[in-house]
C-alpha cells in the first residue's frame, strides 16, 4: 500500500466492512467454521473489480480467515467425535481448547481494531498476512 494515498470515505467503508463481516459472521457461525470462511470468500468476490484499497483489505480479510477457519475445524471434529464416543475426553482437547479461544480472541481484538482503523484511513498491515495479501493482491493501473 502506498502511504501518501488517502482512501475515500466510500473506499474505507467498503474495506471496514470486510472486517465487520468477518466479526458478524465468526458471532454467529461459530460453531460452523467454514461459514465464516464462506462469507469472507463471497465478500471478497463482490469487491475483487473495487480500488486496490479496498481490494488489499479484503484480501487480507480473507487470508487471515483461512488459519482460523483451520483451528476451529479441528476443533469442531475433535468435539464431534467426542461427544459420538469415538475419542475419550482428555487434557489434551482442554489445552486445544483453550488455545483456540484464544486465538479466535486474538484475532476477533485484532479485526475490529483493524476495522475502525481502516474506517479512520489508516492502513493496518498484520504481522503475517500482509505479505501474504502483498503477492495477491497488486494494484491495477489506477492511482493508487
Amino acid at each position: 500500500m502506498k502511504d501518501y494515498y488517502l482512501p475515500q470515505e466510500h473506499e474505507r467503508e467498503a474495506a471496514a466492512h470486510s472486517y465487520l463481516m468477518s466479526l458478524l459472521v465468526v458471532m454467529v457461525g461459530l460453531p460452523f467454521p467454514i461459514v465464516n470462511l464462506a462469507a469472507t470468500f463471497i465478500f471478497y468476490l463482490a469487491n475483487r473489480r473495487k480500488t486496490y484499497f479496498v481490494r488489499w483489505h479484503c484480501t487480507q480479510a480473507l487470508v487471515s480467515q483461512v488459519p482460523l477457519f483451520v483451528v476451529n475445524c479441528v476443533l469442531f471434529w475433535w468435539s464431534v467425535r467426542i461427544l459420538l464416543d469415538v475419542v475419550p475426553l482428555s487434557s489434551f482437547y482442554f489445552a486445544y481448547l483453550f488455545t483456540v479461544i484464544l486465538f479466535n480472541l486474538v484475532d476477533f481484538i485484532a479485526t475490529f481494531h483493524t476495522m475502525v482503523a481502516v474506517n479512520k484511513g489508516r492502513q493496518v498491515d498484520w504481522y503475517v498476512y500482509a505479505p501474504l495479501t502483498d503477492l495477491l493482491c497488486r494494484p491495477n493501473s489506477e492511482k493508487s
